[in-house]
């Protein structure tokens, strides 16, 4: 391996440590505001629908593939049940709409 390639390794290492440090180190002992709180709270929800969102919409040629499943999802998780659930009520509606179409 080149001195070249073990260089950027670092740098790759550095530039992805330093921000995720950089918070431990400049907010510690310190309350952040309860208003900051709430928004950071919410960073992993917004950030996981962002990513899933055209998934959904692109899973496959008929739109309405994504949505009915999206959908089914939604209802199923609604009605406040456990994740393995939503997954299997999900693919339950969509193996009877593939059926059906």
């Amino acid at each position: 391996m080149s001195s070249e390639i073990v260089w950027m390794i670092l740098g790759m290492g550095a530039v992805t440590y330093i921000p995720r440090m950089l918070p431990f180190v400049l907010f510690k002992g310190k309350e952040l505001p309860p208003f900051l709180q709430g928004v950071l709270k919410n960073v992993p929800s917004a950030t996981l629908g962002a990513l899933i969102f055209p998934g959904v919409l692109f899973i496959q040629e008929d739109i309405w593939f994504g949505i009915l499943g999206a959908a089914a999802a939604f209802l199923v998780a609604y009605l406040g049940a456990n994740v393995i659930v939503v997954v299997l009520g999900a693919i339950a509606v969509l193996s009877v709409y593939s059926f059906i179409m």
